[in-house]
């Protein structure tokens, strides 16, 4: 069974936004909601970060994106047309040279000599995944020795001392954190002990593992990098990725995205996650060259193509979701504001003021929740209305989980005294705490879990 406990909505400052006067973070910049989970499945989970949720640890967020100063996209790619680039192949290629050696790759060309079919092959096309495993040791013909005994092991997310240090290393010489501000606690509660479930089950005759994951690369015994990945039923999601400073020349970033991508497909997962995709930011927006890649709409949960229509919407305003422009255009059309046959792009205003939103930024958003103001009056993108909750969940019926003097104890919403005096457009009822969790999880998740309610003093 999956827990789940609210932790609610609030504003805080913003990693990827800084003063360009004193290059730190701005305040109160960036909005999400909240919850956490101690245990969870990774079917609920997949239903969650199909409706824009990831997770830090065992704290789970949703960002606003409308509030959000550098709006953050769900963006995944479909790996069975994943096509490298000449950037990735060259990546791929230059790392295999390192650890075979040019010795090795003499020898063994003399001794394994290639049929003309095979050489015909590797001509006129490029094998993704048997490039991508070409200096794994376990796959290499010998003798002779490579220069470098290179490994991927993919092993349970559980916390290790050697597993640490390279995260010590990368968070300072990546992110320039301070050495104070890195602990064996942060790494573990962030990184490591998830609260997905590792399980397995068949795909098409295969064992596939689903849970959380660190995918490690060693180098003749050492770490050297290691992915942090949730294996979900349709999806693998990068969760964070490090490496030693010792590799900054192989462009471990690209390794690591095509390695990820061959998993997805050999593990027929179907689709690979990359987390946010975040278009004003240039650091994030590498995740686009990842082609054909789709971000997620956030207000419709369609997946839309990250080219054409949503790339130069999102070259002229922060906020994107296609099916608001639609909505849009279909009131302009009505009221003859909008000429026949103009495309969303061509229609859509540069200084658009988001009438159809009350509060436009993080900040004013938080401080109106804190004074009582429902998530629904304030109209997060992508939440459910009270007509859909009333219509698709049987809210009486959510289960709830509280502690009681004979311990926890799982009840029916309705059996709780408070319920029947609550309103889901009261965020300080119990009914409207519960309602506004609900809406923010979404159908799929709602019925597949427990909500643990632990109420605030006050």
């Amino acid at each position: 069974m999956s827990f789940l406990a609210r932790l609610g909505y609030s504003a805080e400052s913003c990693g990827y936004c800084k003063d360009a006067s004193t290059g730190r973070r701005t305040p109160n910049s960036r909005a999400s909601y909240y919850l956490s989970s101690n245990t969870l499945s990774v079917d609920v989970y997949q239903a969650l970060v199909d409706r824009g949720w990831r997770r830090s640890g065992t704290v789970f967020y949703k960002p606003d994106v409308l509030r959000h100063c550098c709006p953050h996209y769900t963006i995944r790619l479909p790996v069975a047309e994943f096509k490298a680039s000449r950037e990735h192949r060259h990546a791929i290629n230059k790392w295999n040279r390192y650890v075979l050696g040019d010795e090795y790759i003499r020898e063994a060309t003399k001794r394994y000599p290639k049929s003309k079919e095979e050489k015909a092959r590797l001509r006129n096309s490029f094998d993704l995944a048997a490039a991508v495993h070409e200096s794994e040791y376990a796959n290499l013909k010998r003798p002779p020795e490579p220069a470098h005994r290179f490994e991927v092991i993919l092993e349970p997310d559980d916390f290790t001392q050697e597993k640490y240090e390279l995260f010590k290393n990368y968070q300072q010489h990546v992110h320039h954190e301070h050495e104070l501000e890195i602990s064996e606690r942060g790494f573990e509660r962030f990184l490591c002990g998830s609260p997905l479930h590792r399980t397995n089950r068949t795909v098409n005759g295969k064992s596939q593992h689903l849970g959380s994951y660190h995918q490690c690369y060693r180098l003749d015994g050492r770490l050297v990098a290691m992915g942090v990945l949730d294996l979900l039923p349709h999806c693998v999601s990068g969760v964070y990725f490090i490496y030693h400073s010792d590799f900054d020349q192989w462009s471990f970033g690209k390794l690591s995205a095509i390695r990820e991508t061959v998993l997805t497909l050999e593990g027929e997962y179907q689709y690979y996650y990359m987390g946010f995709y975040i278009h004003s930011c240039a650091k994030m927006r590498y995740k686009g060259e990842y082609k054909p890649s789709y971000i997620l709409d956030p207000e419709s949960y369609e997946w839309n193509p990250l080219d054409g229509e949503v790339r130069q919407l999102l070259d002229v305003k922060p906020y994107v979701s296609l099916a608001r422009e639609r909505r849009l255009k279909q009131t302009r059309s009505t009221s003859d504001t909008t000429p026949e046959g103009m495309s969303i792009t061509e229609s859509v205003s540069e200084k658009d003021d988001y009438f159809d939103y009350p509060i436009s930024t993080a900040a004013e958003a938080a401080e109106a929740v804190k004074r009582g103001l429902s998530l629904f009056d304030l109209k997060v993108p992508g939440l459910m209305t009270v007509d859909e909750i009333e219509q698709d969940i049987r809210l009486d019926e959510q289960p709830i989980r509280l502690m009681t003097r004979a311990g926890l104890m799982t009840f029916q919403a309705q059996d709780l005294k408070s319920w029947g005096k609550g309103n889901m457009r009261k965020s300080r009822t119990f009914k409207g705490f519960i309602a506004e969790l609900v809406a923010c999880i979404g159908p799929e998740a709602a019925r597949e879990v427990v909500i643990d309610y632990i109420p605030i003093p006050g």
